[in-house]
Parts: C-alpha cells; sequence; structure tokens
C-alpha cells in the first residue's frame, strides 16, 4: 500500500518499443509539445507495431499525477 499505487500485472508487453512511444506521447501530450505529438504519430502509423503496447505505454504515463500544477497567470 503505497502512496502512488498502480495495478501491476505480471504480463510484459508484447513490443517494448511502441509501449515507449507511448509513455512518450502521454510526456508530449501533458506538456503541449505538438511537434513532438505528431513525430510519434507519423512513427506509430509508419511501423507496424502493436497499437495495445502503444496504449498501455500512454495509461502508465497518465497513472502518474504531476508533479506540480500549471501556473495560473492574469486570472482574476
Amino acid at each position: 500500500m503505497g502512496l502512488f499505487r498502480r495495478k501491476t500485472s505480471d504480463s510484459t508487453p508484447s513490443d517494448p518499443a511502441m509501449t515507449e512511444l507511448g509513455r512518450e506521447y502521454a510526456n508530449a501530450r501533458r506538456h503541449g509539445d505538438r511537434k513532438t505529438m505528431n513525430k510519434i504519430k507519423r512513427q506509430v502509423d509508419a511501423s507496424d507495431g502493436n497499437l495495445s503496447s502503444f496504449a498501455e505505454g500512454a495509461q502508465a504515463y497518465d497513472a502518474i499525477p504531476p508533479a506540480y500544477s500549471k501556473p495560473r497567470r492574469n486570472r482574476r
């Protein structure tokens, strides 16, 4: 029982490269980096990888809460 408990599964992803691309995509989405998001989308479309591994990697990154909130500027 930890502070950030995640479901653990014994199965490893079938395609670790696609899982890593999913994590990178989720990271770019969180930070609003559209250039990197589009680059990763093109890589995924060009490859014949496992899309479920890609989604699994993105969900694993999304399960981690942000370290800090975005600053609110000019709000009244």
